[in-house]
């Protein structure tokens, strides 16, 4: 069988960019048991609600859901299981002095297949007030105007 090559992705976190304000990122492996990988193959999982923690200079995922195999006999795993995260251990001096000093998060933000192997892309974030949150929407809002307006004057249509 061929390697896989490129990234596709199974599964993302879209309300975590409105409900954080990314500071930095980071691409960790994820250690996984054959049925969930199986599971993720199908395309199944779901990163609502999901969170990173540290733990003895380790960094565990929790609240990640990946339902059951169908074809998994009694080997199965269980969906929302704590699985740990692989990353360099500069990296997790840095993000463990980060989330004690300053508050900071670690959210999950993709979970991925990347040349064959699952990924998660882990967000190192800070939490929005309610009032930051429709900032950013305005924001978004006035420069999707902006670029509206501006393709149509490109195309000659904008009387303003």
């Amino acid at each position: 069988m061929p390697k896989e090559l490129g990234r596709k992705v199974i599964a993302s976190n879209r309300r975590a960019r409105h409900d954080y304000t990314i500071i930095d990122t980071y691409e960790a492996g994820v250690v996984l048991v054959g049925t969930e990988v199986k599971s993720l193959r199908e395309g199944k999982a779901s990163l609502v609600d999901s969170f990173a923690t540290v733990d003895d200079g380790e960094i565990f995922l929790r609240g990640l859901h990946i339902p059951e195999y169908a074809q998994g006999t009694w080997t199965n795993h269980a969906p929302r299981r704590t699985r740990k995260l692989l990353l360099h251990r500069g990296e997790i001096e840095k993000l463990i002095g980060k989330t004690k000093e300053s508050g900071l998060s670690l959210v999950p933000l993709s979970l991925y297949f990347k040349d064959g192997k699952v990924k998660v892309e882990l967000a190192l974030a800070k939490g929005r007030k309610a009032y930051d949150k429709r900032h950013a929407i305005a924001k978004r809002d006035a420069q999707r105007e902006i670029a509206r307006t501006m393709g149509r004057a490109a195309k000659g249509k904008y009387r303003g």
